[in-house]
C-alpha cells in the first residue's frame, strides 16, 4: 500500500515530462517550419520589390491579322523598368506597379508590296502588374504605347513614316535565381498613324511575341 502513491508520483512525472517534452518538440518544428516559410517566400516577391530597377534585352515577332496577314514584323532592343510600389492585394492577385519601357532601334516590317521596311521604335509606356505570389513563376499583365518610325511609308502607300502602337500585353518571368529571369510575353497591337499622311488603313490588330531575360537591381 505504501508502494503506490510513489508508483502513481512516478507515473505523473514521467507523464508530465513527456508532455513538457513534446511541447518541446512541437515548438521546434513550429519554428523550422516558419523558417522554411520565410526562406521560400519566393524569387518573385524577393526581386520585385519597391524601387528595385529591371533592364533586358529583348528580342520578338509577330504578324498582322486580318487584312493585314501578310504583313509581319522583327524587332529587337533593350527594355528598362521602375518597380514603384509595394506589395499590395491578397492570394493570387498579389504584387506590385512597374513602369518599364523600350528601346527598339531595329524594327523590320516584311511587307508584300515594299519587301522589308526598316524601322526603330520607342515604347516609353508600360504600365505593368507584377503577380509575386509564385515561387519562380511571376505572370503579368500590361497596357503599353508606343511609336514607330521607317524609312518608308507604313502600311506602303500615301500613308505615313510615323506610326504609334497601343498595346495588350500578358506575359510572364520565369526567375532562374535571386534578381534574374527570363521572360515570355504576347501582345495583341493596335498601329495607326493618327491621320498624320493623307491616308491611315493602319494595322487593325497583330500579333506579336516577345523573349527577353531580365535583370534587377534594388535602388537604395
Amino acid at each position: 500500500m505504501t508502494v503506490q502513491p510513489y508508483r502513481y508520483t512516478l507515473t505523473f512525472a514521467y507523464g508530465g515530462f513527456c508532455q513538457v517534452k513534446l511541447k518541446i518538440i512541437a515548438g521546434a518544428l513550429a519554428l523550422f517550419a516558419c523558417a522554411l516559410a520565410s526562406a521560400a517566400q519566393g524569387l518573385p516577391a524577393d526581386s520585385l520589390t519597391r524601387g528595385t530597377w529591371e533592364f533586358a534585352p529583348l528580342i520578338g515577332a509577330g504578324s498582322g491579322l486580318g487584312k493585314s496577314s501578310n504583313t509581319q514584323f522583327l524587332y529587337m532592343g533593350g527594355r528598362a523598368g521602375w518597380v514603384l510600389t509595394g506589395q499590395h492585394l491578397p492570394g493570387l492577385l498579389r504584387g506590385d506597379f512597374e513602369w518599364a519601357g523600350d528601346a527598339l532601334p531595329v524594327y523590320l516590317f516584311f511587307t508584300p508590296a515594299n519587301g522589308t521596311v526598316y524601322g526603330g521604335s520607342f515604347k516609353p509606356v508600360i504600365w505593368q502588374w507584377n503577380f509575386t505570389s509564385g515561387k519562380r513563376i511571376a505572370p503579368y499583365v500590361a497596357a503599353a504605347g508606343g511609336i514607330v518610325f521607317t524609312t518608308q511609308n507604313i502600311p506602303p502607300g500615301n500613308t505615313s513614316w510615323v506610326n504609334f502602337t497601343p498595346q495588350l500585353v500578358i506575359g510572364t518571368r520565369v526567375f532562374r535565381q535571386d534578381h534574374h529571369a527570363f521572360f515570355v510575353e504576347g501582345s495583341i497591337a493596335h498601329l495607326s498613324s493618327a491621320s498624320l499622311g493623307a491616308h491611315n488603313p493602319g494595322y487593325n490588330i497583330s500579333l506579336l511575341f516577345t523573349v527577353g531575360y531580365s535583370w534587377f537591381k534594388h535602388h537604395k
